[in-house]
C-alpha cells in the first residue's frame, strides 16, 4: 500500500509537467482548442475535423436558392512528434524525497530539453508550409520594421483576420526596433501589443534534425539545426491556420524492487502531438529568413 501511495504521489507531478510546458513553451500560445482534437482509436493518433463548403450562387426569383454542398469530415492522422526517454532516480530511505527528486528532474527536463525541441520542431514545420516566404538580410531596426510591415500588408491583402495573429521574432530583431525609439517604431509595437513572442535563435530555424538517442554520436538525443536550414528572423502566424496539440505523460513507473538493472525508480516519459498547417489556410503563415 505504501508503494502504491508513493506511485500516486509521483504521478501528481504530471500536472507539474504540463504547467512547465505552458510557462516555458513559446509556441504553446498556438495550441488548438482541445475540443477540436480527439484521441484516435490507437495510441499516437488524433481525429481532426475538417470542413469544406461551396460559395455563393445567384438567387433566382423563380427557382430561389442554389443548393450548396457542405462536407464535414473527421480525419484520423498520426502524430508527427513522438519522443520519449526513461530516467532512473536512485532509491532513497525516504520515498517522499524520491518523489521530490523526480519532480525536480521532470521540471528541469521539460524546461531545458523537451520544450526547446518542441518549439524548434513546430516553427520549422510551419516555416516549411508557409504561404509566403521571404529571405533577406535585416541590417538595422528600420529594415526589420519594413519587413514586418510587408508581412502585415500581405496578411491584410489575404484577408487574414488581425485578431489571432502572432509575431514570433528573435530578441535581436525585436531589440533593433525598440532601439529606434521613434514614433513609427512605437506605433508598430503598439499595434502588435500582446501578440509579440520573443524566440531564442536556437529554437528558430527553417529545418532541424532530431537525434534518435541511440545511434553513435546521437546518444544525448535532442535536436540540432539542419545543415541546409536558415535562421528565421521572424514569423507571423494566425492561430486558425494550424492544428497544434500535444500530450505529455509519464507512461510507466517501475519501483526499485521491480527494476532488474539498478536500485532505483524508473520513470518512462513520452511527449507526442501534432503540428500541422491546414491546406486552405497557408496564407496565415508568413516567414522571413536570413538571406
Amino acid at each position: 500500500m505504501a508503494r502504491a501511495n508513493t506511485i500516486a504521489l509521483f504521478k501528481q507531478y504530471i500536472d507539474l509537467i504540463d504547467e512547465v510546458y505552458k510557462v516555458e513553451s513559446k509556441s504553446a500560445i498556438l495550441e488548438s482548442n482541445a475540443a477540436l482534437v480527439k484521441n484516435g482509436a490507437n495510441a499516437g493518433e488524433f481525429i481532426i475535423p475538417k470542413i469544406d463548403m461551396d460559395g455563393l450562387g445567384d438567387y433566382s426569383r423563380s427557382d430561389g436558392y442554389k443548393t450548396g454542398k457542405v462536407d464535414l469530415t473527421n480525419e484520423t492522422v498520426k502524430c508527427d512528434f513522438d519522443r520519449g526517454r526513461v530516467f532512473t532516480v536512485d532509491a532513497m530511505d525516504n520515498e517522499e524525497t524520491a518523489g521530490v527528486a523526480f519532480g525536480r528532474l521532470a521540471s528541469e527536463f521539460m524546461r531545458t530539453k523537451v520544450v526547446p525541441e518542441l518549439d524548434a520542431f513546430r516553427f520549422a514545420k510551419y516555416a516549411g508550409k508557409a504561404g509566403k516566404k521571404v529571405a533577406a538580410a535585416l541590417a538595422d531596426g528600420g529594415a526589420v520594421m519594413a519587413a514586418i510591415g510587408a508581412a502585415i500588408t500581405y496578411m491584410d491583402d489575404a484577408e487574414v483576420p488581425e485578431e489571432g495573429r502572432y509575431l514570433f521574432i528573435t530578441p535581436a530583431h525585436l531589440n533593433a526596433i525598440k532601439s529606434l525609439d521613434t514614433t513609427k517604431s512605437r506605433e508598430l509595437l503598439a499595434t502588435l501589443e500582446g501578440r509579440i513572442v520573443k524566440i531564442p535563435q536556437a529554437r528558430f530555424y527553417s529545418a532541424i534534425d532530431q537525434l534518435d538517442g541511440a545511434t553513435s554520436g546521437e546518444e544525448a538525443g535532442g535536436y540540432k539545426k539542419n545543415t541546409t536550414a536558415k535562421d528565421l528572423n521572424f514569423m507571423m502566424v494566425h492561430k486558425s491556420a494550424l492544428i497544434q496539440f500535444s500530450k505529455h505523460t509519464v507512461t510507466k513507473i517501475v519501483t526499485p524492487e521491480e527494476n532488474q538493472k539498478s536500485d532505483g525508480w524508473l520513470f518512462f516519459y513520452r511527449s507526442y502531438g501534432i503540428a500541422e498547417v491546414l491546406a486552405n489556410k497557408t496564407n496565415g503563415i508568413y516567414v522571413h529568413t536570413a538571406a
